[in-house]
């Protein structure tokens, strides 16, 4: 498993652009609590009838831009 981690104030953000980016997803699809980014990845990994990985991938790439609007 990837260590991956995500802080209060960058789920803030992340969470806007994958609403916009994905809006199909609902505010459950979207919860997220510190310490369990693994049970996040795999509900939008479900949700979005994608992989693990390509979850893991779309959020690292947002992350590494957080204060760029684009998706």
């Amino acid at each position: 498993m990837t260590m991956f981690k995500i802080t209060k104030s960058q789920w803030d953000i992340l969470k806007i652009k994958l609403t916009r980016k994905y809006n199909s997803l609902s505010e459950a699809d979207l919860e997220y609590k510190d310490g369990e980014e693994e049970q996040l990845i795999s509900r939008l990994a479900l949700r979005l009838n994608r992989t693990r990985e390509y979850v893991l991938f779309t959020l690292s790439k947002q992350l590494e831009d957080l204060d760029n609007g684009r998706l």
